[in-house]
């Protein structure tokens, strides 16, 4: 089931440097073979597509619905792990956002949606490793919760790049949180109070269009009960955000 959510208006923030320069970061290009899942809007898979592909837009500013996911991270004290993105990241360089963004790559192990959607959080692990040097058993894939499905499209910066996903939501409240960042993935990490968020989004005009998004709908809802965040399961419904141009 589809439903519409509100239309909220989305600043990604002024164009960097980095996205007008025709050069690109060499290990983010590498990251650009990777291929992920194309899904149509009620996801089912109908096939793959390289991660380049997936994000360049076209002449109409569309590019290829691919599944994707966001985990936001809660220590002990229920404050989440923020990222802001590192300036040699392709798409929404130096933006603020949750804790880890990516996408399940087109593989058997990442691909699986049964399960409480085992494949999207085996992705997730795998990314908060690469991107915040969190070990996999402080971020265990059983003690992920799968809450819902967002849909929305939004450009980057400067246009040629943009997101067009099916984004699955995650949380985790981690007992233990170490980290290390990753400086090409990562610039800067802080934790957030939920009584710090409205001040943080008005404050911030540099946040992901899909932070922003669940900012201003369901985190807070979601973050009053976080304690017993199963409460929140919504595996039915994919709520859609209007597409942002």
């Amino acid at each position: 089931m589809i439903r519409k959510s509100v239309m909220l208006s989305l600043n990604p923030g002024k164009c960097l440097a980095s996205t007008l320069s025709p050069k690109i970061d060499p290990v983010q290009e590498k990251l650009l073979e990777e291929r992920c899942i194309l899904v149509d809007e009620n996801d089912r898979k109908i096939g793959s597509d390289s991660k380049r592909n997936c994000h360049t837009l076209d002449d109409r500013g569309q590019s290829p619905l691919h599944r994707a996911f966001s985990l936001f991270i809660f220590n002990e004290n229920n404050e989440i792990l923020m990222q802001q993105r590192s300036d040699d990241k392709i798409t929404f360089p130096g933006l603020w956002t949750n804790t880890c963004c990516s996408h399940p790559l087109a593989v058997p192990e990442e691909q699986d949606v049964s399960n409480e959607a085992i494949g999207v959080r085996r992705a997730a692990q795998r990314r908060v490793l690469s991107e915040l040097g969190i070990l996999p058993e402080h971020c265990p894939i059983e003690k992920m919760v799968y809450l819902t499905r967002i849909l929305y499209s939004a450009p980057s910066q400067c246009g040629q790049w943009g997101e067009n996903e099916l984004d699955y939501i995650l949380f985790l409240k981690a007992k233990t949180l170490k980290f290390e960042p990753n400086p090409n993935e990562v610039k800067e990490v802080m934790f957030m109070k939920a009584n710090q968020l409205d001040d943080f989004i008005q404050d911030r005009p540099n946040l992901t269009p899909w932070f922003a998004l669940l900012a201003r709908s369901f985190l807070p809802k979601w973050w009053a009960g976080v304690e017993t965040i199963e409460q929140f399961k919504d595996h039915t419904s994919i709520h859609k955000f209007p597409s942002k141009s």
